[in-house]
Formats: C-alpha cells, structure tokens, sequence
C-alpha cells in the first residue's frame, strides 16, 4: 500500500473535529463519547492504583486536576463543555494497556514523558495507565522482559496501544540493530509487535520520518514506522523530542472517543500540528515589522526581535511548541532565543538544522509558494521541503493582512 492510500484509510478512521460543524454536531459527538466511557467504566480497570489516589498523593487538588482537564479540552479543540468528560477519561485511564518498545533512539521522548508536567501526568501515565511494557523503566531484563512482551502481547491482543520510539533500519545496515536473545532485527520486531496492536503512535521525530538515525547518508536505512507497518492505524507525534502533552492528548481522545484523532497528510493529530509555529510565536509582530536578529547578542537579539535571518523554520514548521511549550509550560526554543529548527518535519536534521535563513538555502519552494497555506495544502510540501525568502514571505503577509482587514 502506497503512502497516499495509507493517510487516506487511517484519515478515514479517525474522529473528526471541525469547530464549524455546530451544535448538532458537538451534542451527538457528546453522546458517542458519554457512551464510550459509559462501556470503559464496566470494564476491570488494568491497574489497581486510581487517579485520585496519585493526585492525593502529590497534593493535587480536585480543583487543579480540573484547570488541567480545561486545558487539555482545548488543546484536543473540544468545546469547554467536554471538561467533564476529559476529566472522567484520564480517571478512565487504567483501562487502556500500553505497550512501548525503543528501536534506534535515544530515550529523548521517555526523558521528555518522565518530566511532563501536572498534574503530574508522568504519575499518570505511569501508574494509572496499564503500562505493560517499557524496556527503559521496568525492573524486568533478558528473558524475563521478554516473557512481559509475550504476555502483554497475548492477554491485550487487539486493545493494547503501542507507542514507538526510534527509528527502524531496512538498508543493509540492518543487521547491526536486533534485539532479545533470538535476534530480530528492529524491523522484525516491530511487525511482531505491531499485528496485534488496536493503533500504533509514533513518537519523536526518529519514529515518525526516521530522524536524526535517517540523515545524510543513513547508513543504516533508517525509516518511519509508516515506511514499514502499512495496515493499522498510525498517529504520528513528531519533535526532538515530542511534547508529553500531545502524548497525552492522543492517549486522551483515544479513551475519549474510541477513535485515533483527525490527521493531517503526515498522519499527525490535528490538534497539534494544526499550527504553524510561525503563526502563534511571540515574534510575529516583528517579523511583520522587519525588525530580525542580525547576529548572535546584537541590539535585535537584546529585544526579541524575529530570529527569521538566524535560521527560524517557523514560517515552515507545525507544531503546538509556542502554544504548549515544555518545562512546565515555562518556555520554548524562540521564547529562550534560539530558532525553531523545524525538528518536527521531514528531514529536518538535513534540511533545517542549520543557522542561516531559508532563503539562503539551496532548497526549492513548495508548489504554489509556501509559507501562507494550510497545514493540509503545505504538507505534502514538506516532503520536498519549503524555502521561501524573506522579501516573498513578507509580501504574502502583507497580502494576507490586507485581506484580513477587507473582510472586516
């Protein structure tokens, strides 16, 4: 199966989100999702440990809890109304097993779950979802871990979700990546583990475009997880590493809703990567302005100005970053003066991970020019790259502000 006919069947199999569709449509989609947890709470939940007992624990009021739950409400961008029902799926938690194998990776995406923030969601994720299989935090190791991967596999067949971190080696350098005593290569036992899996997510940039394992000359023939598992559901979570909250966004809506979320044409949940960094940065304004950093510590750089001739990708990059950020939501690459390296497109390590603007890059613009289009349209772009200079990319602003201020 090509890759277009892939985002075309796992599009189809996501829930869809439209903030246009009205209130119909949001009381029925309340309804599906009243019904799904409604089914979840009759389960047996997986692990004996609830969230109130972790948020008790940690001293994390019920009124906190909820603020987080608004939060994340808007973020998967359901209407304020569907608070209540978040909350209760993150309550509802223990009833998803999930399984997480690493491949060619450096943990970055684990580290990054281990410092997500509150109310402290990596308790959550850890102790409240039925984590089955880690191979960076569990005690088990050899064949006993093995025996773990076994039995989850077996016991959950067809409901556990598996998340994937690294990237998978197909060229000849394969060999040089296997795992356990019996030797499968990284791809092997990727596709052992994915058939019996009810939705496969992706995380970080190595497991969803191959990443940094993938740039030039990848000598190991590093690819995705969509280059190699061609029949289940895919979501994929890029960044370098991706942000906990859209890890525990796509969990959430799955609880939610039963469903994968809606993708964009690299098969990302929308509610992530509908934004393109440049659109929500903090710098925006200058940009517009044509005030930019010239070089590192100069007059620009002291007041913020855009970071655009430093090398920014944002004016190609989508992502949530600005919106969300890391740290605690303290901050983010732009806010603390660095460019946004693009880190979650394609080959972004090659194309992108560079100080010096697009413009100057010997990279062609995407078809029909770039920078002012939809994630929809510019996607399939990025595939081959976007390079826009500054003088067009101000100009389309230009022309895009004009319309703005018409239709008003």
């Amino acid at each position: 199966m090509n890759r277009e006919n892939l985002r075309a069947l796992f599009t189809a199999k996501s829930a869809r989100v439209d903030t246009n569709k009205g209130e119909k449509y949001y009381q029925e989609l309340y309804k599906r999702c009243r019904a799904r947890l409604d089914e979840l709470a009759k389960m047996p939940a997986f692990t004996k440990i609830s969230i109130k007992e972790v948020l008790e624990d940690e001293g994390v009021s019920r009124r906190d809890f909820l603020k987080w739950a608004s939060a994340v409400t808007a973020m998967l961008m359901l209407p304020s109304s569907f608070t209540p029902l978040v909350a209760e799926a993150a309550e509802l938690m223990n009833r998803v097993p999930v399984i997480w194998i690493e491949l060619q990776d450096c943990a970055g995406n684990s580290e990054a779950l281990l410092r997500s923030d509150g109310p402290k969601i990596d308790e959550i994720i850890l102790e409240i979802i039925s984590l089955e299989f880690h191979e960076t935090l569990m005690a088990a190791a050899g064949h006993q871990a093995e025996k773990q991967l076994e039995d989850a596999m077996e016991h959950f067949a067809g409901k556990y979700l598996l998340f994937v971190e690294g990237s998978i080696p197909v060229g000849r350098g394969k060999e040089w990546c296997t795992i356990g005593a019996s030797g499968e290569t990284f791809e092997e036992h990727l596709k052992r583990i994915a058939s019996k899996a009810a939705a496969i997510v992706a995380v970080g940039t190595c497991a969803t475009f191959g990443g940094v394992p993938a740039a030039n000359p990848n000598p190991t023939g590093a690819v995705g997880v969509m280059d190699v598992i061609n029949d289940k559901p895919i979501i994929n979570i890029p960044a370098c590493p991706a942000n906990p909250a859209n890890m525990v966004g796509v969990i959430l809506h799955f609880v939610l809703t039963g469903q994968i979320p809606e993708l964009d044409s690299l098969l990302r949940p929308k509610f992530a990567f509908g934004y393109r960094i440049h659109d929500n940065c903090e710098r925006r304004a200058h940009f517009d302005a044509g005030e930019f950093v010239e070089e590192w510590g100069d007059e620009g750089a002291q007041n913020n100005f855009c970071l655009y001739k430093m090398g920014c990708k944002g004016p190609m990059t989508f992502n949530n970053c600005s919106i969300v950020r890391y740290n605690e939501s303290v901050n983010w690459p732009i806010g603390s003066g660095h460019g946004c390296i693009g880190c979650s497109e394609p080959g972004f390590w090659d194309k992108y991970a560079y100080e010096r603007p697009m413009a100057d890059a010997n990279i062609k613009m995407a078809p029909g020019g770039g920078v002012e289009k939809s994630v929809d349209e510019f996607g399939l772009g990025l595939l081959t790259a976007a390079g826009v200079g500054i003088a067009i990319h101000a100009a389309a602003s230009a022309v895009a502000g004009k319309k703005e201020g018409d239709d008003k």
